[in-house]
């Protein structure tokens, strides 16, 4: 019976609101007074069951809970007829329950859609030399694995033979697949996009990079589901000592009635509610403004932020790579627009996200019939159009077409390597016609909010990435960053953190792919990119919808005003507590009637005060230098 009513609490507290409408459309409108008690009676007694119940199962285990106190306040408010009082104090207690259930419970699908993800067989080479499919369990360290186009690396390993482009996303989080060729290290979970390869296993199963990325979030969402509720710690003293003063006072005088109005009066009406109402009001606030708040946990944590660590592609950049730098070397005799249709003639060819960053660069054009191609593995592409001889690739292909590089071309790719671009070089029998430069570009608007963050009190904004350390210092020194270090794996990452949290720092990471859910775990505020996947989206604390890094601090400033109004409404709710039991003794004024009239205002003013932050603005001053560079 207990388990069924615990089970049913939520439509409890729902069947308990209709009573308590009922009660007041019956008593005020239609002026019944009989359905008006009745429904009143049936609110009381059906609330104080699952919260009678919570008491009694806390007992058992030696603690005395809050639900405790409220079921004895309830039952004594019912006893001196007061039903308004029991009514809603049941309710406001499960609303505030139901409340913190539905945003602190943290799924576990996470971990599951992570499973799904990882490898589930292998090729694995015989002692005959053929390869045979295998379940990746069955591979060891030292086997021989052979990988095909589309499929997925089953361990971490070397390769022994073969080239080919892996898309290394789930694991470093960037877009640009990555060249792999002999002795080129490799992950599982990763996708060997297009050639094929031989590798020898060097960490199987757990020990693989990808195992530890599922490890890693076990860990740190077993170690988060630790954390207490501060009225859970409060109610250790209060709730033993407003009994202990009802006890005695009851001892002393033998005044039932005196004892059940201490007992009536300490119920922490507000203070129950307080706290919910402002988590209830600020998470309002975010979803309103675009910004999902996990829980009152995550509002307390993330207030207290001093270091906030982003990854870099899909969070401070686009994660698209685009167009950024081109050169077109030319004579009279060119036509421009011929090159460069030729260029996305070839490009249309290829499924790479550098020729598909081109394709979306050069627009609308005139495309050409494409004959005779021929894809140079970790080079590029050779093809005929139109019955020219055009290559569209790297450095190392235009040598190979024994293009020739002058001292201006030279210059040119030093200072697109410099701006952290990929090259694309384009030539057409021989010579070369066109230098692109493609890179991520940074979201725009970035610079500002990294602004915001720091005038609200973070003092440290670090970019952990796994791109090149060169791509990494140009992004951070643009935006400003206290640091940035590059060529980070997942564990790395994770691993600093923790390393930051062990100095004594708040940390929250800000992600949006599978490679940083170990991150957004471990970190003390996970922050999600809602367009990211969904790993990261259930593992975070905070997720900003349609991944729009302008939210991030309207979410600290409102996180910062709702634990601020938390304590707000806990200093009222216990101050108005304090006043009451105080006056019950050192006043001849102080009786029930006001008791309830004072006691139910308290509730009514943190109600007021928490809604509040339903209208909660961020208000942002900028400074001299910014209006300057804004007004030019």
């Amino acid at each position: 019976m207990q388990r069924f009513i615990l089970k049913k609490k939520n439509q409890i507290t729902l069947i308990i609101a209709i009573f308590i409408v009922l009660a007041y459309v019956s008593e005020f409108v239609f002026k019944n007074h009989e359905i008006a008690f009745g429904s009143l009676v049936i609110a009381s007694v059906m609330g104080v069951l699952p919260i009678a119940i919570q008491a009694y199962q806390a007992l058992r285990v030696k603690v005395i809970s809050i639900d405790l106190l409220v079921t004895i306040a309830v039952t004594g408010a019912f006893i001196i007829k007061n039903l308004e009082e029991s009514a809603i104090v049941t309710f406001l207690f499960l609303f505030g329950e139901f409340l913190e259930q539905r945003t602190l419970n943290k799924t576990r699908s996470a971990i599951k859609s992570l499973t799904e993800m990882a490898p589930e067989s292998a090729l694995k080479q015989m002692e005959n030399g053929e390869f045979i499919e295998v379940e990746v369990d069955e591979v060891e360290e030292g086997d021989i694995l052979l990988v095909k186009t589309g499929a997925k690396i089953p361990v971490d390993g070397t390769v022994l033979i073969g080239e080919g482009h892996i898309n290394e996303a789930s694991i470093t989080g960037e877009p640009v697949p990555a060249s792999k060729k002999k002795d080129s290290k490799v992950y599982a979970g990763t996708i060997l996009e297009n050639g094929t390869i031989q590798i020898v296993a060097n960490r199987v199963g757990e020990d693989t990079t990808f195992g530890k990325i599922i490890e890693l979030v076990e860990e740190a969402q077993d170690s988060k589901s630790e954390a207490e509720r501060f009225i859970d710690k409060f109610s250790k003293y209060y709730t033993p000592a407003v009994l202990i003063l009802a006890i005695i006072v009851w001892l002393i005088t033998r005044d039932t009635e005196i004892a059940i109005i201490i007992l009536v009066l300490g119920c922490p009406g507000a203070l129950v509610i307080g706290v919910p109402v402002s988590n209830v009001a600020g998470i309002g606030n975010g979803a309103k403004n675009g910004i999902l708040l996990k829980g009152s946990e995550v509002i307390q944590d993330f207030s207290k932020t001093d270091t906030i660590v982003f990854d870099k592609t899909g969070t401070l950049t686009m994660g698209n790579p685009k167009v950024a730098d081109k050169e077109i070397y030319t004579n009279k005799e060119d036509d421009i627009d011929k090159i460069l249709s030729y260029l996305a003639s070839v490009e249309n060819e290829s499924d790479h996200p550098l020729a598909k960053a081109i394709i979306e660069h050069l627009g609308n054009i005139e495309l050409y019939e494409v004959e005779k191609t021929d894809v140079v593995k970790g080079g590029g592409i050779v093809a005929r159009v139109n019955g020219h001889r055009i290559a569209v690739g790297n450095v190392t292909l235009m040598q190979q077409e024994k293009v020739i590089l002058d001292e201006q071309v030279s210059a040119d790719i030093a200072k697109f390597e410099a701006n952290g671009n990929s090259l694309v070089l384009t030539s057409i029998d021989g010579k070369l016609k066109v230098l692109m430069g493609i890179r991520d570009q940074i979201r725009p608007g970035v610079k500002m909010e990294l602004q915001k963050l720091k005038k609200l009190g973070v003092k440290s904004l670090v970019l952990l990435s796994g791109d090149n350390q060169g791509t990494v210092d140009l992004v951070a020194n643009e935006l400003g960053l206290t640091e940035a270090h590059g060529h980070m794996l997942p564990e790395d990452k994770a691993a600093y953190i923790e390393k930051l949290q062990a100095k004594g720092h708040i940390v929250a990471f800000v992600g949006d792919g599978v490679n940083d859910s170990p991150s957004l775990a471990i970190a003390q505020i996970g922050i999600a990119m809602g367009n990211g996947t969904d790993v990261a989206i259930e593992t975070s604390d905070v997720v900003l919808m349609n991944s729009d890094l302008s939210r991030l601090p309207h979410a600290l400033g409102l996180v910062k005003a709702t634990a601020n109004n938390m304590r707000q409404n806990i200093v009222i709710a216990i101050g108005v507590v304090v006043v009451l039991l105080a006056s019950v003794f050192l006043s001849e004024w102080m009786n029930m009637s006001i008791g309830m009239l004072v006691h139910e205002g308290s509730i009514l003013v943190v109600i007021l005060n928490g809604m509040r932050l339903l209208r909660y603005k961020l208000r942002y001053r900028k400074s001299k230098m910014e209006l300057k560079t804004t007004n030019n």
